[in-house]
């Protein structure tokens, strides 16, 4: 992740710049502040959110389609898609919004600002290299999974909650009340149901993307694409590959999120990352665990590309606005 800033000529002056030009690049190289590192991210990763929910809500729902009793035949991403859209409406694609967003707030915030700030210390002890952005990146997307799985699994609890019987339905209100539920009729451990395999997909994630996207970059450079039409396909090319690797964790973490306790054993059916992996393949087959992954790579590749445009956007007026020298 970086914070990108315009290449200028080496061969042109200050002196012959306007001083308005001038004073915007000397804050183009000065550094943002923690708190504005932070702050930026979680704001970039929230205006992301909200441009890619419907796809979160369409692959959460196309992923547990096929768990437990009330399981029907899978269709295909066209046609789960329309019937959704024809039995609950368009806005049904943004159920569970207000839980997105706050999942930003703690995991955009949390995975962009540390990277950033492990970045910058490890920097001062060595040159930083793809070993330390592999590292730093999984390490931060892990701890951001951790800070955010409870704003999580509201977010895949209201996401789906209108696929179950009405009888069943949770019916919550909003991701206060959410909270506030799950808390009181669950536990306080219910928060942390899916944890495992969200940490997991989180490293991976941050891992796979620093391995894949600076390669896409250089390819499509070599291919003449540069400026935002080569962030755009190599985040793409990214997510894509990144999906491929994360989706079974993904789905994982979807179960052991929504499930609820047998009422014969009184026992959780999913209790760990793998057993949960093993049980779904068994059960649904392999194939199962990557089932809705058009919507998760949808909604993977495109919050890359808009949280990427928005932060880079918002850091740019920033420093325009309050680093220049007035």
């Amino acid at each position: 992740i970086r914070d990108d800033v315009s290449d200028w000529s080496s061969d042109v002056c200050s002196s012959d710049l306007p001083d308005a030009l001038t004073s915007t690049m000397a804050a183009a190289e000065k550094p943002l502040s923690t708190g504005v590192i932070f702050g930026t991210s979680g704001l970039g990763g929230i205006m992301g959110w909200i441009c890619v929910h419907p796809f979160n809500t369409l692959a959460v729902r196309m992923n547990l389609a096929t768990m437990g009793a009330n399981a029907g035949p899978q269709l295909s991403f066209a046609e789960f898609s329309s019937k959704l859209i024809k039995t609950e409406g368009l806005t049904s694609l943004y159920n569970g919004l207000g839980a997105g967003c706050l999942r930003q707030v703690f995991y955009a915030t949390s995975r962009y600002g540390l990277f950033e700030k492990f970045r910058d210390v490890c920097a001062q002890y060595r040159k930083t290299d793809f070993a330390q952005r592999f590292a730093t990146a999984s390490v931060a997307g892990g701890c951001a999974a951790v800070i955010s799985c409870p704003i999580e699994v509201c977010l895949v609890r209201m996401s789906n909650d209108a696929s179950l019987p009405a009888e069943q339905q949770r019916g919550y209100k909003s991701v206060f009340d959410a909270i506030l539920r799950i808390g009181k009729e669950d536990g306080l451990s219910a928060f942390y149901r899916g944890v495992q395999p969200f940490a997991m997909r989180a490293m991976l994630v941050g891992g796979t993307q620093v391995a894949t996207y600076d390669q896409f970059k250089m390819t499509y450079a070599g291919f003449g694409i540069t400026g935002l039409a080569n962030q755009f396909c190599s985040s793409m090319s990214a997510g894509l590959i990144y999906s491929i690797v994360t989706m079974p964790f993904e789905t994982a973490k979807n179960r052991m999120a929504f499930q609820k306790m047998d009422p014969v054993t009184k026992e959780m059916p999913y209790r760990g990352t793998f057993q949960t992996i093993g049980k779904i393949a068994a059960a649904d087959g392999v194939l199962s665990l990557w089932w809705g992954f058009l919507p998760y790579y949808g909604r993977c590749g495109g919050h890359t590309v808009t949280m990427f445009i928005f932060v880079d956007q918002i850091r740019t007026a920033y420093r325009k606005n309050f680093m220049a020298d007035k």
